[in-house]
């Protein structure tokens, strides 16, 4: 039996689980008391399965955020970004978020900006259903193009975390990864810009003058891409970093070309 949290802990320990403790409680709080459910849960989790996917739910920058199996899972390396998405956001603007997932880093910005609307694009179907489930305007789509015509030109900030790792790099994610989830979600082209570069393109039909991008990335995709942001108007470019030096995300504003 591993019905109580230290016996829970020691056992998630031995599997590998980092977070063992913290992970131990929740599947005990979703268990609910019940023996049998906490079994099958810790099964699941055994096996690698994402917890958010278990436990129907994750927090991402203090909002809790619906989950549902086979979604991408938010991860609290995208915090960063997220908060400086809110700072860019105004009050009564509008913002996309692209490869919306669960809808986390739109529900962020609802929660923070509830003035200013939010839409957001997936083209998984059943990422937008989760997105819709935690109350995003969520349209099934590639990148911006399922977006309505009526926001051409008038918004304030386009963000996302689109897949970016380079395919090569595929193979060294988490052993657990791609048992559960889809490369989809992470397959950036041959060296993580492939997608990148189409946002950067696309942008600029619904950007508003002065408006904001910010995408998450990382290693040295951001010194990859300053050729097509000059060309393409993005000024003010800024590589946001983590606290332990690590990039985590690109962050500019669209000037126009010329």
């Amino acid at each position: 039996m591993h019905d109580d949290l230290e016996t829970l802990t020691r056992l998630l320990e031995r599997e590998g689980f980092v977070a063992a403790g913290e992970e131990a409680d929740e599947l005990l709080a979703c268990a609910a008391g019940d023996a049998q459910r906490l079994d099958a849960l810790v099964t699941r989790r055994r096996t690698g399965e994402p917890l958010a996917w278990i436990t129907g739910s994750v927090t991402f920058c203090g909002v809790e955020v619906v989950v549902t199996p086979g979604v991408y899972v938010p991860r609290w390396q995208t915090e960063l970004l997220a908060q400086r998405a809110v700072q860019r956001l105004p009050a009564g603007g509008t913002a996309i978020d692209l490869c919306t997932g669960t809808g986390a880093l739109a529900k962020v910005l609802m929660t923070a900006r509830p003035g200013a609307r939010v839409v957001a694009t997936d083209v998984d179907a059943r990422a937008v259903a989760c997105a819709s489930a935690n109350g995003v305007e969520a349209f099934c789509g590639d990148l911006l193009a399922p977006l309505p015509r009526e926001l051409e030109g008038a918004v304030d900030l386009v963000a996302g975390v689109v897949p970016y790792v380079p395919t090569p790099e595929l193979g060294l994610l988490q052993r657990d990864t791609f048992t559960f989830e889809s490369s989809l979600s992470y397959d950036g082209g041959a060296d993580g810009t492939a997608i990148l570069r189409r946002v950067l393109r696309d942008g600029p039909r619904f950007l508003r003058r002065g408006g904001a991008l910010l995408l998450e990335l990382g290693g040295e995709e951001a010194d990859a891409l300053a050729g097509d942001l000059a060309r393409l108007g993005y000024r003010d470019v800024t590589v946001l970093v983590d606290e332990d030096g690590d990039v985590r995300g690109l962050e500019a504003t669209f000037a126009a070309p010329g």
